[in-house]
């Protein structure tokens, strides 16, 4: 239990990093109904460009908003092969991954791995989260440095934009072209213009997690990025199912994808502190998301029929 309650801060730390990646699998999933697997490369791509970026002397803020426009750009790629060649939304989606792959070995000089000069304290003091954070004033770090408060402002921050920007007519395009596309056509939106700016914007920060995440170990590697879709699925799943209830509004929706990223990565914890083999978790994540989307079907079959019955009952 000790063990568990010590790695705690930083199952929260890597929960909140991630659920920047879950809220742009949020906006692509939820709100254009689109299943983008670009993620799994994208979220390398952010990584990529920051590590070799920062340790070339770019400013870090610089080397961010980089790494955020190389995961715009991939969505872009995805994008156009859906809308301008008519490639399914998932395929396209598959394709740029597949790309990416030999994109990012290209970017990282060809190395499988490329880390962070991270144990000279000049470079660990430039960035913007590290693990080594975690340990706050008992490592000689000051609270405010601390990646749960980081990591939570940047979140925050983030949510405040989102909500402002689609609470603004070409938000509220992209939710409408999600929502009812030959609705949003006989508006006169141009829907394929949504979706290629949504899966742009998703990617961006899919990409920004992944730059974060490069911080955050000290290293960016090839495969980071493999079955980053899971996980975002997972917090996206696990938030709505917890939190729909209560979370009503657009901001408190994305809120709850951020909680559920850490509650997944604090159950992942939980169950390796337990004694399970890390080459299972990825079973364990897919078992996760597996469970927490058949409990909105089983609540509207079993549960919705049953209100039916008493209601019909009444009558």
């Amino acid at each position: 239990m000790t063990n568990f309650l010590n790695a705690l801060p930083g199952a929260v730390s890597q929960g909140l990093i991630w659920g920047i990646m879950a809220i742009g699998v949020y906006i692509t999933y939820k709100i254009l109904d689109i299943a983008d697997l670009t993620v799994d490369g994208s979220f390398c791509t952010g990584g990529a460009v920051f590590v070799m970026l920062f340790s070339g002397g770019v400013n870090l803020w610089i080397a961010m908003l980089a790494a955020l426009l190389a995961g715009m750009l991939a969505g872009l790629v995805t994008g156009l092969l859906h809308t301008v060649c008519g490639i399914p939304a998932i395929l396209s989606g598959i394709l740029t991954q597949l790309g990416l792959y030999s994109v990012n070995m290209a970017i990282m000089n060809f190395k499988a791995s490329v880390a962070l000069s991270i144990m000279q304290k000049e470079t660990l003091d430039k960035l913007l989260v590290s693990l080594r954070f975690v340990q706050g004033s008992k490592g000689g770090y000051p609270i405010y440095r601390h990646p749960i408060l980081v990591v939570g402002v940047f979140t925050v921050a983030l949510i405040a934009v989102l909500y402002w920007f689609f609470g603004r007519e070409l938000g509220a395009a992209l939710r409408a072209t999600g929502s009812n596309p030959n609705m949003a056509r006989a508006q006169g939106i141009n829907t394929d213009f949504c979706k290629v700016l949504g899966l742009m914007i998703s990617n961006g920060l899919v990409a920004l997690s992944g730059a974060l995440l490069c911080q955050y170990n000290g290293s960016n590697e090839i495969n980071v990025g493999r079955g980053a879709i899971v996980i975002g699925l997972a917090a996206v799943i696990i938030g709505e199912v917890l939190l729909d209830k209560v979370f009503r509004n657009f901001a408190l929706k994305l809120l709850s994808v951020s909680i559920g990223a850490i509650l997944y990565y604090i159950v992942i914890q939980a169950v390796l502190q337990m004694g399970l083999n890390p080459n299972y978790l990825k079973i364990l994540s897919a078992a996760v998301v597996a469970i927490f989307l058949t409990i909105p079907y089983w609540k509207g079959k079993y549960f919705g029929k049953k209100v039916g019955k008493e209601a019909a009952g009444r009558a």
